[in-house]
């Protein structure tokens, strides 16, 4: 499978031809990390998603209510999976700590001014990818709820 198909299978890019998934891919840019790299730290600013290649990533919460240091794995993530979708809603702070855990990851980066532009000028791949970014934020969000 080309990387640009693996694109079909994250969430906030379903129902995008290929075509359209095309033009997303054409503005990723391919990153490799090893094992134990972070890729993005919690409490910190980025404008970043990701789409994982090949790898496995885990995904760790650093801080509790209280305020309590502490590091959590609430995640595990791989192949077509993707993290870091807050940050094309917003530009705050991450909101957990994602690092690599296989020998390699290979990501797919998308910066969140070059998709924005991109659903600017393609306004109905930007409808299509804002209704599955608002529908997946909801799933996540519940799940947290629910789990807590």
């Amino acid at each position: 499978m080309s990387d640009a198909k693996i694109l079909k299978f994250v969430d906030i890019f379903q129902d995008l031809n290929p075509d359209q998934l095309a033009l997303i891919y054409n503005i990723c840019i391919e990153e490799v990390c090893s094992q134990g790299t972070i890729i993005v730290k919690e409490n910190t600013p980025s404008t970043e998603m990701y789409v994982i290649l090949d790898g496995q990533v885990e995904v760790l919460v650093g801080v509790d209510r209280n305020g309590r240091s502490l590091e959590k794995r609430v995640a595990m993530l791989d192949r077509g999976q993707s993290f870091g979708e807050i940050a094309l809603v917003d530009e705050g702070l991450r909101t957990a700590t994602v690092r690599c855990i296989s020998e390699t990851c290979r990501l797919l980066e998308i910066s969140r001014s070059d998709l924005m532009n991109l659903l600017k000028e393609h306004t109905d791949i930007g409808f299509t990818v804002m209704f599955n970014l608002a529908s997946d934020l909801c799933l996540k969000f519940r799940n947290l709820v629910f789990r807590v």
